[in-house]
């Protein structure tokens, strides 16, 4: 019985096949989309950052968590804020916003984005003075911390709570004279018996 020897061509051409299904089999959902996310501050709302993250090549909504940051710097460049993070919109997946808000004033925003692909954005945005920044930015003691009048109440009784207080004085004032009449009863009383029986 003689072997048959297989023919290094074959082989060759059986390794490729095998390499190109694993590719397929194993290739990455976002290949379908392409390799980039593309990224536009669109405004902002009451200061906080509004965006539109989308794929590159077909423009579809992404479908995967978002891993960007958001920092913005004043436009005299004393002022830093961030990293901030990007949270979805409700009702439209290609939307995103920050949980902080930027206060009043002139900002360079810069988005950077590195999951599920890579993304940058820049802008300028102007909030206008009045508009509320998020508690973040704007600590301090709220109006419910003041609105408690009790430590305005001065310690010092008023007036009617001194009218209210005298019967009680008067009423103990009267403990002595009483306590005198009863002496002098039993005195009396005491000298009355000596009397009957040095009569007697």
């Amino acid at each position: 019985m003689t072997r048959r020897a297989v023919s290094p061509v074959a082989v060759a051409c059986a390794v490729l096949v095998s390499l190109c299904l694993w590719l397929i089999a194993t290739a990455p959902v976002a290949v379908a989309h392409g390799d980039g996310l593309r990224a536009e501050i669109t405004g902002h709302a009451f200061g906080r950052v509004q965006m539109t993250v989308t794929w590159a090549d077909d423009g579809d909504a992404v479908d995967e968590p978002l891993a960007a940051t958001v920092n913005a710097v004043s436009a005299d460049g004393a002022t830093a804020l961030g990293p901030w993070r990007l949270v979805r919109e409700p009702g439209d997946a290609r939307r995103y916003v920050t949980g902080e808000a930027l206060p009043p004033g002139r900002w360079k925003v810069t988005v950077d984005i590195g999951h599920p692909a890579l993304g940058k954005a820049q802008g300028d945005l102007t909030v206008s003075p009045g508009t509320p920044a998020s508690p973040s930015t704007s600590a301090g003691p709220g109006p419910a911390a003041s609105a408690d009048p009790s430590p305005a109440v001065s310690p010092v009784p008023s007036p009617a709570a001194a009218e209210e207080t005298k019967p009680q004085a008067q009423g103990a004032g009267w403990v002595v004279p009483v306590g005198v009449v009863a002496g002098v009863g039993v005195v009396l009383g005491a000298a009355a018996v000596w009397v009957r029986r040095r009569r007697g």
